[in-house]
């Protein structure tokens, strides 16, 4: 199993950040190993990537999600993946966190995990989302609903936040619902990153 942890500070508010994030479907604008994301319901994704010239489909379950907090997802079968990312408040803007286990598999995917080539990627992909935020000021859609144990909840948020279910999210640049992200092998929570 490789673990690789990043951070980065973005120049946005928690909320910007976060809710960004939230937007699955875009992420194959600035993860580079994403070739597509596409949300199946508010816990369930199915993700297409590429890693080291190896092409894999998944699917994944959000297994915890608080607004402005943070969103953890863990993959449904092989391969294992899971990860957490987290959204602090700092004084110019959102120090986001992401921590992820993979299960390497192959010859060149093990020696990129043994190299750190695998941490190297994931802080650029970082780097590219700061920009890709930064540059917009604005999330390109908003889910604001919580989820716990798998478990889709309603949301406690402000008044005028989007809903739990998938058709109550918003998207602002392409008016179709956005994307989430999580994988479950279970309700165990001790096997979140």
């Amino acid at each position: 199993m490789s673990t690789i942890t990043a951070d980065i500070d973005v120049n946005v508010p928690v909320r910007t950040a976060y809710e960004q994030w939230t937007q699955f479907e875009s992420f194959p604008e600035y993860l580079s190993s994403v070739e597509k994301v596409t949300q199946l319901d508010d816990t369930m994704t199915h993700w297409v990537v590429n890693v080291a010239g190896t092409r894999r489909e998944f699917d994944a379950r959000i297994v915890d999600q608080v607004p402005d907090d943070h969103i953890s997802w863990r993959s449904v079968d092989e391969p294992r993946h899971a990860g957490r990312v987290s959204f602090v408040p700092g004084d110019e803007g959102t120090h986001v966190e992401l921590s992820m286990e993979w299960e390497p598999e192959g010859f060149v995917e093990k020696a990129g995990a043994t190299l750190h080539l695998d941490d190297m990627a994931v802080k650029r992909d970082l780097q590219r989302f700061k920009e890709f935020i930064e540059s917009r000021h604005e999330p390109t859609g908003a889910w604001r609903g919580e989820v716990h144990g798998g478990v889709t909840e309603p949301s406690t948020g402000a008044a005028g936040d989007a809903g739990t279910s998938s058709a109550a999210r918003t998207s602002t640049a392409s008016g179709t619902p956005g994307p989430r992200s999580d994988d479950v092998r279970g309700d165990d929570p001790d096997l979140l990153v």
